[in-house]
């Protein structure tokens, strides 16, 4: 996320020297250098927003799940029915 900020920011600064460097008044520079930091900023929050989302979500499934691995005590075999002790029968 860093990097896309950096990018952002530097955006920010370019944009208005190109306009100006093409005959825009510095008053119209100085409105597009702010909008475009309100939306850099509101996108940064989303991000933000966005990656703490993915994370809770990714840690509730991991929560959830109990691997191969993890089963209680002896026995614990899903379908298989024990007998009395008893041998079968020929």
């Amino acid at each position: 996320m860093g990097d896309v900020v950096r990018w952002a920011a530097f955006s920010c600064v370019l944009v208005p020297v190109v306009l100006v460097g093409y005959g825009t008044s510095l008053a119209g520079a100085g409105g597009a250098a702010l909008g475009l930091a309100a939306v850099t900023g509101v996108c940064r929050v989303l991000l933000r927003q966005s990656e703490r989302g993915a994370a809770r979500q990714l840690a509730e499934q991991n929560a959830g799940h109990r691997g191969r691995h993890s089963r209680t005590g002896t026995g614990a075999h899903r379908g298989v029915r024990h007998g009395s002790g008893s041998t079968p029968v020929d």
